[in-house]
């Protein structure tokens, strides 16, 4: 019963803690920018503001440049894929068709029910007026509650430290929780360095085999390689679909899924286990399960935020006595 209540609250406070775990990690994320800057006599308030001005700046002028090229292919997409894609794939499901028009017969009665025709894909004003307030409003609070974290961050362990009973257990929760914020920070900063650095080889590459929009394909690996697996598997599908709709030779159809598949796997078998050590590395089925339990429960969202979570709940369990059982048991 408890964890049916823990669970049915986590769905339901969907809209409350998305916003808030995001800004927590996007300020660990930060707060190692905001350290340096410190270290060198810039007031923390003045520096975590620069940080999210430039943050801010950035994320306006990507969805501004990015934003245009993603609603024409989301507008085009249906009537491509079926004119380009539809007729390469034609003698794989031919079968299927077949089988299709023979069971055909058995679901007639329910012709009269279907109403209306196929429509495309479109996008007009009202859309992205009726869009606009809900992501202007989580953008605006994301950021605030980020700029408020890099600027209060060590208040509020200072105030855990004071509510610790003995002296013992405060050096306990310093320990713990400095190097618990070290550890997640390094790892989300190294984790975003490394994405953007393969959405930007993604984009250089998909450049050179004239890609459409190479920096709206490269944008998107950068963010589905967030998401482990599950991501990559995903964007050489968009991949290979937009290169079928765009070439008409099979090889070069598969060029961009090919040679994202190659940075993929090389970034994940060689860079990132350099780069992040082996106590940051966590098993594929502990990845797979949580992020299927949490893109359950929040969807994109969830999946964005699951490996983030996992590393932090493993860190954590490392520390506490008595649960170094599970940190092995999701480590690799």
């Amino acid at each position: 019963m408890l964890v049916l209540a823990l669970v049915y609250t986590l769905a339901l406070s969907q809209a409350l803690l998305v916003p808030l775990m995001l800004a927590v990690f996007l300020g660990l994320g930060l707060n190692p920018i905001v350290a340096a800057a410190t270290r060198l006599h810039v007031p923390r308030g003045l520096s975590a503001l620069v940080v999210m001005l430039v943050v801010a700046g950035g994320s306006i002028g990507a969805v501004t440049l990015l934003a245009p090229p993603a609603v024409k292919w989301l507008e085009q997409a249906p009537a491509a894929i079926r004119h380009n894609v539809a007729p390469m794939i034609k003698p794989l499901t031919h079968k299927l068709d077949e089988a299709n028009r023979a069971t055909q017969s058995l679901v007639n009665n329910m012709s009269s029910r279907r109403t209306g025709a196929p429509t495309n894909t479109r996008f007009d004003a009202w859309d992205v007026i009726a869009v606009t307030p809900r992501v202007l409003g989580f953008a605006v609070t994301v950021g605030l509650l980020v700029f408020f974290f890099l600027i209060y961050g060590d208040q509020l362990l200072l105030k855990l430290v004071e509510v610790s009973p003995s002296f013992t257990s405060k050096r306990h929760v310093v320990t713990i929780v400095r190097n618990l914020q070290a550890e997640v920070s390094r790892y989300i900063f190294m984790a975003t360095l490394i994405n953007l650095a393969l959405g930007a080889l993604t984009a250089l590459i998909l450049w050179s085999l004239k890609m459409p929009d190479p920096l709206l394909w490269g944008s998107l690996a950068a963010l589905a390689n967030f998401v482990p697996y599950v991501g990559a598997i995903s964007m050489m599908v968009v991949l290979a679909l937009v290169g079928s709709m765009h070439f008409h030779h099979p090889l070069d159809a598969l060029a961009p899924a090919l040679s994202f598949a190659v940075l993929t796997a090389v970034e994940g078998n060689l860079i990132t286990p350099l780069i992040m050590g082996r106590r940051m590395r966590l098993s594929p089925v502990a990845i797979l399960i949580w992020l299927l339990l949490w893109a359950w429960l929040w969807g994109i969202a969830g999946a964005l935020l699951a490996v983030p979570m996992l590393t932090t709940v493993k860190l954590i369990a490392e520390r506490i006595e008595g649960w170094q059982w599970f940190a092995h048991l999701i480590g690799r």
